[in-house]
């Protein structure tokens, strides 16, 4: 089972403008090919058709603790993805939509993703940046471990190609601290993948290690994970399970040649994370309605009573 806590694994600043087009692009980053979509999806359904899990712990427990921290990385960029559509956090909602007869987005027509307004009033779905649906013809879980491990560090080494491109397209704070923490996680990842296969096969595949072959102390954004070991950390993201990964992401290993030096750790639970910004509402484009402020003091009035 899965446990939800109110908070990102990271904390993003606020974007400096609104900025649709600089989410389309974002948007890759979550429905594209290797997007976090498609890690997710792959390492989900492999764990949930893990055979023989209680013989091959280590490597079960790897898969499923990666699923984990995958499913708070989609929810990571859909709240980068929608505060870049959406603009600087603001004090409050307006009292009513206004006068829409006036055209009010007429901008919006304009801009790359349309539907992204049009549709879902600035919001996120899982689709890539030119707005094609994310599908499962991107999962691969075939059963056999070392395929599905190997595909999976190939599909790590393709996510972080597409987050440096993403990465090079932005210029937000917001975005650009999204592509940095998940440049990170996603390095441990692929590091983890290329540890497992050689436990079993013997083969030093992380070598290839980093590919794209430019180190993370050469982008900004990474800096303070990377001070802080996060490069180095794999999290149980579980009060108490997952933790026979230690087999492989631990025992002496050492981080990547090109990150600051130090021996691989597992982590029980998760990061400590950060705070999720408010979405304020904007009622001309109905949402959470036009006029929202009976819905306010229901919902203030139900708040009251949970206490």
């Amino acid at each position: 089972m899965f446990m939800r806590v109110d908070k990102l694994q990271a904390e993003l600043p606020a974007p400096k403008r609104k900025d649709p087009n600089a989410a389309a692009a974002l948007q890759e980053l979550l429905g594209g090919k290797y997007g976090e979509m498609s890690t997710l999806g792959n390492y989900m359904f492999q764990s949930f058709n893990f055979r023989s899990k209680s013989k091959l712990r280590p490597f079960y427990s790897l898969v499923a603790a990666i699923t984990a921290e995958e499913l708070g990385h989609v929810e990571l960029v859909s709240n980068g993805v929608a505060m870049l559509a959406n603009g600087p956090d603001n004090d409050g909602d307006a009292k009513d939509g206004g006068d829409i007869s006036k055209a009010p987005f007429e901008d919006m027509k304009d801009i790359r993703l349309a539907a992204a307004f049009l549709s879902n009033g600035g919001g996120v779905t899982p689709v890539n940046s030119n707005g094609a649906s994310w599908n499962n013809d991107f999962i691969t879980t075939t059963g056999n471990v070392v395929v599905d491990l190997l595909h999976n560090f190939h599909l790590e080494c393709g996510a972080r190609l597409h987050k440096l491109r993403v990465y090079e397209t932005l210029t937000d704070p917001t975005g650009r601290e999204v592509c940095g923490y998940l440049l990170v996680r996603g390095s441990v990842h692929a590091h983890a993948y290329a540890l497992a296969l050689k436990k079993i096969t013997g083969v030093e595949i992380e070598k290839f290690l980093p590919t794209p072959n430019i180190n993370l102390d050469k982008i900004p954004e990474c800096q303070k994970y990377l001070q802080e070991g996060s490069h180095r950390r794999l999290y149980t993201f579980s009060p108490g399970d997952y933790t026979e990964m230690a087999g492989i992401w631990g025992n002496g290993e050492m981080a990547l040649p090109g990150d600051p030096p130090g021996e691989l750790s597992v982590v029980e639970g998760m990061p400590e994370g950060g705070k999720i910004h408010q979405l304020t509402g904007v009622p001309s484009a109905f949402t959470p309605d036009y006029a929202p402020q009976e819905m306010f003091e229901i919902a203030e009035k139900l708040t009251k009573k949970a206490r």
